[in-house]
């Protein structure tokens, strides 16, 4: 039986429709996703993301179509591969907070955008009305960004920061959707030396970063848009945590 008979055989034809991309939705259909897994070898976030060609019935709902699969894809794969290391970060992040620490974050374009979200949720409040958290994104004073990149190069761009602001028992969320930002890894390295943990959030393999890490979240996508879409869904898990778990 061939591979496009056995998916249909199992999933009732959608599966293998998703497969030669004329209905990718249904790769997320309940119990789709394993028996895809099984019969192609791939998972479907990384079906999803290989440039598999547009239909050309409708190019702008296949697109569409697409691009929400992939995102489904990818925070299904957090729900099924990641969630341990999503909660033990969180509770890491809680700890150090519950402690009376702080917690960095950096990060470069739209994941710069993510280290001030979190930090203004932790700051501000989530959901529940609770005490402020200490939380200082890296990306949001441009005095020093411009002052530091100008003096020691945009790679200690949020190390030097880290330096000045760190401590021993604090936290550093460090944020590269392909985990080999210089500047964001020579953060985590001065985490580490200073006594701070770290925590990355990264996608594809997560290397080098990953190494400079105490815990790292590794979105098993590997398009940007998707690696940063779950990574705020990351964040707002850890921020329901705080309000759940710290009083």
């Amino acid at each position: 039986m061939s591979e496009r008979q056995s998916l249909s055989a199992l999933c009732g034809g959608r599966a293998a429709l998703a497969y030669h991309w004329r209905s990718p939705i249904a790769l997320m259909a309940p119990g789709n996703c394993g028996k895809f897994q099984r019969i192609s070898g791939q998972t479907p976030a990384a079906a999803l993301t290989e440039g598999n060609p547009l239909t050309t019935e409708n190019p702008i709902t296949s697109l569409l179509t697409r691009s929400l699969a992939e995102h489904l894809a990818a925070i299904q794969g957090l729900l099924d591969s990641k969630l341990s290391e999503i909660e033990q970060a969180g509770q890491l992040i809680c700890d150090t907070l519950s402690s009376g620490n702080k917690v960095l974050l950096c990060g470069n374009g739209g994941s710069a955008a993510d280290a001030q979200h979190i930090a203004a949720e932790l700051v501000g409040r989530y959901e529940q009305p609770r005490r402020a958290f200490p939380a200082i994104a890296l990306t949001t004073d441009t005095s020093a960004l411009t002052a530091l990149s100008n003096d020691y190069g945009y790679e200690d761009v949020f190390a030097r920061q880290v330096q000045a602001l760190g401590a021993a028992g604090d936290v550093l969320i460090a944020i590269s959707t392909s985990g080999k930002s210089p500047n964001v890894i020579r953060a985590a390295e001065r985490a580490r030396a200073i006594g701070c943990k770290t925590i990355g959030l990264t996608g594809v393999t997560g290397e080098p970063l990953a190494s400079y890490c105490d815990l790292t979240i590794v979105v098993p996508a590997l398009r940007t848009s998707r690696v940063q879409e779950a990574h705020i869904t990351i964040g707002h898990l850890w921020c329901e945590m705080v309000d759940a778990l710290i009083v």
